[in-house]
């Protein structure tokens, strides 16, 4: 297994998130992902700084380590013709260390345009419709393309690297598992759905990267560990078929309002202790995933992290998971 670190701009500031890369990847992280928000998931993460903005700057402060964004959605605050331009300068500017990772979003983030938030099916059309205009723009030459929900008009994308750049699909559910294998180059979720890998693997993506991501909250203090991660978390403990729907961070705090630090300690792990973390990545592993990538909770908790990882948690995983 590769494991990575996670930029999530919902808590960071855009100069620190460069900063801490840079840290991250002297520290030895194999990858690196980063969100792509409008909004923070609640009001007192208090940062949401445009992530592609961010990966520019990342490219030229790193050397080595691959970018991923994690994940970008195509349908509606961007167009896909245009998330294929900025994906293919990333490719260039990256020096082929870019992946795009790809979901089908969030009305959090999406709804700022005005345009609605589709059911679950229509995102779904439209997420197909995207991956289709960005990988038929990474191929070269000139685009034109008709479909349900996007219309692209002669388009060409004129600075592209010697690669195509990867196209990584979020999937939480057998349909999209499907969708990631047909269109996909790389199977992206935020939880350990060993079934949805195995449909994956079956319909076309046996032998293709596999990516998830552990939220985890490292400290020697146990209890204000998990009264971090708490913090950090409790808008996720709804799942994901409330969270893809609220439009707002005062929605998510609102949902959140009966969330104990305990609740969020049972699937986030907590301080300083390496066999919670192995014990944690060890479910990504026996689901049949190739990467995992480790996101701090706290802004001001990442160098402590990275510091801790370097020294005592990527040599134990390296064994564990080589």
């Amino acid at each position: 297994m590769e494991f990575g670190y996670t930029l999530l701009c919902e808590q960071t500031p855009p100069k620190q998130l460069v900063e801490d890369l840079v840290e991250a990847e002297a520290a030895g992280f194999g990858y690196s992902v980063i969100s792509d928000h409008y909004f923070p998931w609640l009001e007192d993460m208090g940062h949401s700084a445009y992530a592609w903005s961010v990966l520019g700057a990342l490219a030229q402060a790193t050397e080595r380590i691959p970018l991923m964004t994690f994940v970008t959605c195509p349908i509606m605050r961007y167009h896909p013709a245009v998330v294929a331009q900025k994906a293919a300068t990333m490719g260039v500017l990256s020096d082929g260390r870019f992946t795009l990772g790809l979901g089908a979003g969030e009305n959090l983030n999406e709804h700022v345009v005005g345009r609605g938030w589709p059911s679950v099916d229509v995102r779904h059309e439209m997420f197909t419709e995207a991956v289709e205009i960005i990988r038929a723009l990474f191929g070269g030459g000139y685009v034109s393309y008709r479909g349900r929900h996007f219309t692209v008009d002669s388009a060409r994308l004129y600075d592209l690297p010697e690669q195509p750049v990867p196209i990584g699909m979020a999937a939480g559910s057998a349909r999209a598992g499907r969708l990631a294998a047909e269109h996909g180059d790389v199977f992206i979720s935020d939880r350990p759905v060993g079934d949805v890998v195995e449909i994956f693997k079956e319909e076309g993506g046996a032998g293709k990267p596999v990516y998830g991501q552990i939220p985890v909250s490292y400290g020697h203090d146990l209890k204000e560990a998990k009264e971090r991660a708490h913090r950090t978390w409790r808008f996720s403990a709804a799942g994901w078929k409330v969270m893809a729907e609220l439009p707002g961070p005062k929605n998510f705090e609102a949902a959140a309002g009966t969330v104990r630090p305990e609740d969020i300690a049972e699937s986030v792990p907590c301080g300083d202790d390496v066999s919670r973390y192995v014990e944690a990545v060890q479910q990504w592993a026996d689901a049949g995933f190739t990467h995992v990538a480790f996101c701090q909770s706290g802004g001001d908790n990442q160098k402590e992290f990275r510091a801790w990882a370097e020294a005592e948690l990527l040599p134990v995983l390296r064994t564990r998971f080589s």
